[in-house]
């Protein structure tokens, strides 16, 4: 059995991977803070029980040999499309405030997972005496 086997490790992995992902969308979001018309967006909150439960990923179709298969614009965590409460005049929902906090927890979380990655690897290390 690898390591990575494990159910702390992976669900630790599954976290790191919904963390960058959503680093991806806030950052979207932030590029896109002077699109007229466009709405944030976020990720929801990963649930464990609900991501064990459904391995799925959507991805874009392509129909025909012509068309060109997407990059970074799909995701296999589902979205929260609500956006913000406040609005421009022309139509740009994102508060830049808002996603500035949101990626800095992002991070700090992101830190903290890696850490505890890095400590239980640690750990099994010196119950193997390979420390």
């Amino acid at each position: 059995m690898a390591v990575t086997d494990l159910p702390l490790f992976s669900m630790l992995k599954t976290r790191m991977y919904w963390l960058n992902e959503r680093q991806r969308v806030l950052a979207e979001n932030v590029a896109n803070a002077d699109t007229p018309g466009f709405r944030g967006r976020d990720l929801k909150q990963l649930d464990f029980h609900e991501a064990l439960r459904s391995t799925g990923e959507v991805r874009l179709a392509t129909t025909a040999p012509g068309h060109i298969t997407g990059s970074g614009s799909t995701s296999q965590f589902p979205m929260d499309n609500r956006g913000g409460f406040e609005t421009t005049p022309r139509g740009n929902a994102v508060v830049l405030e808002d996603e500035m906090m949101k990626v800095a927890q992002t991070q700090m979380d992101h830190q903290a997972a890696a850490q505890l990655y890095s400590k239980s690897i640690g750990l099994i290390k010196t119950a193997l005496g390979r420390r």
